[in-house]
């Protein structure tokens, strides 16, 4: 295996890494903002920047055929490796913690908007009751 190929496709997934974190730090100030529309501007972008990196995933996972990435770069020995792998873990941790977070907002805006809804147009319907005593 080439270290320096292999090098070259992690440095171009960084790039794309950090575009992706980028499009979702964007994503994020819409929503504290409450920018509905730019919002699903800025969806596409995330998916462009997704499939970038999933496209560097496949060519990396080509080079290595699908072998643990921690035990390539510690048997390559290459310290310009070793350092841009260390970088992509972390830019991956951080691209995770963003997009759990725009997670939790969206879900918590979803839920305050059908709560809402519920309350300003709350159901007129006959209340029946099952074998349980809830209500249908």
């Amino acid at each position: 295996m080439n270290a320096s190929e292999l090098n070259s496709v992690i440095v171009e997934e960084i790039k794309a890494l950090q575009t992706l974190l980028s499009c979702l730090d964007e994503q994020f100030q819409y929503l504290t903002k409450r920018e509905v529309f730019a919002l699903d501007a800025v969806r596409s972008k995330i998916e462009q920047s997704s499939r970038e990196v999933a496209s560097f995933e496949m060519k990396r996972r080509s080079l290595t055929n699908g072998e643990d990435m921690n035990k390539i770069v510690h048997e390559l020995k290459d310290k310009e490796l070793e350092k841009n792998y260390r970088d992509i873990k972390k830019l991956l941790d951080s691209v995770v913690f963003q997009k759990d977070t725009n997670d939790i907002l969206i879900k918590q805006q979803l839920s305050f908007t059908t709560q809402m809804l519920n309350f300003l147009n709350p159901d007129r319907g006959p209340k029946t009751y099952n074998s349980y005593g809830k209500r249908r």
